[in-house]
């Protein structure tokens, strides 16, 4: 189990960078690099003999990406393009929390 999870730590290392940029794309004379944001989680387990026998494993691993935009390169100029709708996806409830945090710190002052 050890050697496993050496082994997917080893990939994951490798493959970060890959998955935030992706290789480049050539349309119509643009170039376009897209970037995302990537996230890896795994687990892992073991087990033994217990009073009744029992034995044990485990497991588990996960992954997100959220496309936030690409390089776009027209023209000898380049600049970032967000992709709008992951940016509202991620931004609208990292407001919401940080007016709750912001309006509870008011209110705690004013006490």
């Amino acid at each position: 189990m050890a050697q496993l999870t050496k082994q997917l730590a080893d990939t994951v290392t490798q493959v970060g960078v890959h998955s935030a940029y992706g290789d480049p794309v050539e349309v119509e004379g643009t170039t376009i690099i897209p970037v995302a944001i990537a996230s890896y989680g795994f687990g892992a387990g073991e087990g033994g003999q217990g009073s009744e026998g029992a034995e044990g494993s485990g497991g588990g691993g996960g992954g997100a990406a959220v496309p936030l935009g690409a390089y776009v390169t027209r023209e000898g100029y380049t600049r970032f393009e967000p992709n709008v709708i992951a940016l509202l996806a991620v931004g609208i409830p990292f407001v919401c929390v940080a007016g709750r945090a912001l309006a509870r710190i008011i209110r705690a002052l004013k006490k």
